[in-house]
């Protein structure tokens, strides 16, 4: 490998012969997996928000205040992939079936209707807040976090009828309990790391502010390690699991996947693919960097993808 001149202050990176390779991966990714970990402050926090939000809820259609009730956690919440800080809690709320018979009552776009039914409730509860309904969801825009309430109902093959107001407005099948299993198995199967690369990759995406969803990568990440046969390796091959899941990203631009369950077919589009591409180039850099042991410079590049959550220096 040529570098470019003015590294020779980076020899001292080296460890004694340069005989071990890849020497700072393992610690630098343990200490970015660390810092991705939300703190006790913030876990309270947002289980303070969304209990005092289902709380509600709670009063308005089931006459009880249970903070728990009815509650369904999705999202990073429900699959433990969290970031910190984290940005919103989802849940799904389970309503009475009595409300979706009263709603079927109704001319026009009736799940638009009950989400401003749904923000009225909390909008009583929060009135120096501003509420509103957004296509699937009704939000709650606290100031450390938002927490996104899909107002639901049981459906009879499993799982969840959740409103989407587009179009004059529909009924979605969802089944977040088979999305949890097909999570959970992965996670298992391949030492926790579907979980771990997930963690690390919505944070490129809040970093790099990418267009892609991260049930998206969710999937793509589940894909990539499936396949590699070191996915279920430790953090010395963390570098490697990056960029060969980026790698793999990018050979997905416009597939789809399909939900579990449900069989519900997502397109992946493309929005994203530039950011992948670049992020990927600093990745294979970054990784030629780290067999070479260069300290710094392969926590420049990272940084780039990653930002300050990943360090530069170890220790």
């Amino acid at each position: 490998m040529n570098f470019h001149s003015g590294l020779g202050a980076e020899l001292s990176s080296l460890p004694l012969g340069g005989a071990i390779r890849w020497y700072y991966v393992r610690p630098r990714f343990r200490a970015f997996l660390e810092n991705l970990k939300i703190t006790e402050y913030q876990t309270n926090d947002g289980e303070t928000k969304h209990r005092g939000v289902v709380s509600c809820l709670n009063r308005g259609y089931w006459n009880s205040s249970d903070d728990s009730m009815n509650r369904i956690l999705i999202g990073s919440w429900g699959k433990y992939t969290w970031v910190r800080p984290p940005r919103d809690v989802d849940i799904l709320f389970v309503l009475p079936l009595e409300v979706y018979w009263r709603f079927e009552q109704r001319s026009g776009n009736r799940q638009s209707q009950l989400l401003q039914e749904v923000k009225s409730w909390l909008q009583a509860t929060y009135p120096q807040t501003d509420i509103r309904g957004d296509g699937q969801v009704v939000v709650v825009p606290f100031n450390s976090c938002k927490v996104e309430v899909a107002p639901a109902f049981p459906y009879r093959g499993g799982g969840y009828l959740v409103c989407d107001t587009h179009e004059g407005g529909r009924y979605k099948w969802v089944h977040p309990e088979a999305e949890i299993a097909a999570l959970d198995g992965a996670d298992t199967a391949l030492n926790g790391n579907v979980r771990k690369l997930n963690r690390i990759l919505k944070q490129w995406q809040r970093h790099c502010n990418v267009p892609i969803k991260s049930f998206q990568i969710e999937a793509l990440v589940m894909e990539v390690l499936s396949r590699l046969i070191y996915g279920g390796n430790d953090e010395f091959w963390f570098d490697w699991l990056v960029r060969d899941a980026l790698g793999h990203m990018i050979s997905r631009a416009n597939g789809r996947f399909t939900m579990p369950i449900t069989g519900e077919v997502i397109p992946l589009g493309d929005a994203w693919l530039s950011k992948a591409s670049s992020a990927h180039g600093r990745a294979f850099r970054a990784c030629e960097l780290e067999y070479g042991n260069w300290e710094t410079l392969a926590g420049d590049e990272w940084q780039k993808i990653f930002g300050t959550m990943i360090p530069t220096r170890i220790g």
